[in-house]
């Protein structure tokens, strides 16, 4: 059983979201292995990005749990098996190993694409600037950004913005990659370039969870499918599975709209 637990990097268990009355997740539960890129298709409304924020703790759950890596994410247990709620700085140290990637790029309009990349590890690992300034460069270069270090937001295209957003994500070593929609906020044109380099990500190993509408992306480098609809996992499985047999009449609605 162990040897389950040790790929697992991600464990979905049961996992409710309230917004008032609004049930936005209703028991979901689900695995991401190790090096095991996840898509997460749905319509809007599905609860895809709200589970992703419950990763990474940028949102509250009413039951159930996360775990990533075998750390209960947003709450400690104590002897009694009681859970209390993690302090703001404790949630902070758990999310230094996650990265995440939004729609909109985020990126600080005051400081140049070099300075966006170095800024998280200087002001929470505490890396030497000189260090930082070196790893910054590097992961530029990774995204195809190296001639463009010294140039604000204001002078990039929305591509290269998100670009320079993974870089900066990467730059904090992460063991797993979340990805809110990456692309929906880009030009069509734009769209290639973003999923290139999350490509290459995926084929270094990265653990990746992806929340998309980019099926060719989803079909193509996904380990793992999940359909979510209504707050619930409808159906998960390889792509050629999901896509090419779905069992579900609502997935096979879904994807008949949008391939």
């Amino acid at each position: 059983m162990d040897s389950v637990i040790d790929m697992a990097m991600v464990e979905i268990e049961q996992v409710h979201k309230f917004f008032d009355d609004l049930h936005v997740l209703r028991g979901v539960s689900m695995t991401v292995d190790k090096g095991e890129v996840c898509a997460i298709l749905g319509p809007s409304g599905s609860g895809k990005s709200t589970l992703l924020r419950c990763v990474n703790v940028l949102e509250e759950i009413q039951a159930g749990s996360i775990h990533v890596d075998g750390t209960l994410m947003g709450y400690r247990r104590d002897d009694r098996g009681r859970l209390h709620d993690l302090t703001t700085k404790e949630i902070a140290a758990q999310r230094a190993s996650i990265g995440m990637v939004f729609q909109r790029f985020n990126l600080f309009p005051h400081m140049t694409a070099l300075e966006n990349v170095m800024e998280a590890p200087i002001q929470v690992k505490k890396m030497k600037k000189d260090k930082a300034r070196e790893k910054a460069v590097a992961l530029l270069e990774q995204v195809g950004l190296g001639d463009r270090a010294d140039h604000y937001p204001s002078q990039l295209s929305g591509g290269q913005q998100q670009r320079v957003a993974i870089a900066r994500a990467l730059a904090m070593d992460p063991d797993l990659m979340l990805f809110d929609e990456p692309t929906s906020a880009l030009d069509p044109e734009l769209v290639g370039e973003v999923l290139a380099v999350m490509q290459d990500l995926a084929k270094s190993g990265m653990t990746m969870m992806v929340v998309t509408h980019e099926m060719g992306f989803a079909r193509e480098v996904a380990d793992h499918v999940v359909f979510m609809d209504e707050g619930v996992i409808v159906e998960q499985g390889k792509p050629a599975e999901v896509f090419d047999n779905p069992q579900s009449p609502r997935t096979r609605d879904f994807l008949a709209k949008v391939l």
